[in-house]
């Protein structure tokens, strides 16, 4: 083998080192690459949609639920005077497909009204 033919041999293996250092990286990041996480379900949609009205110091809620599990709601009244005690009814359950009314009042005065929602057991 001539001088030529040893520079040729050496450039030639030169280049298959360089070219499989470059390769290696790749093959190393794809085996150690994390495993893609498991899809997680978005949760079941949940809840009655209420709509509340006040008319003086009556308070008046509707809640229907379209959802297949049941939904226990309150009503919370807040009155305006100090000496006006605030309110709270007892849960209601409002099963697939059912609307309940529930209603409360002040002596005077209404400040806020809101429904609270929870799973029912």
């Amino acid at each position: 083998m001539n001088v030529r033919q040893r520079r040729a041999l050496a450039l030639l293996f030169l280049l298959l080192a360089t070219a499989a250092g470059f390769a290696a990286p790749s093959v190393v990041r794809a085996a150690t690459a994390p495993d893609p996480a498991p899809a997680v379900a978005p949760p079941a949609p949940f809840g009655a949609a209420c709509r509340t009205s006040v008319q003086g110091s009556h308070v008046i809620a509707y809640c229907h639920n379209p959802y297949p599990d049941a939904d226990l709601v309150r009503l919370h009244t807040d009155c305006a005077n100090w000496w006006d005690l605030d309110a709270d009814t007892s849960p209601v359950e409002v099963g697939p497909g059912q609307t309940v009314r529930l209603d409360d009042r002040c002596w005077k005065d209404v400040r806020a009204v809101w429904v609270t929602h929870q799973k029912a057991p």
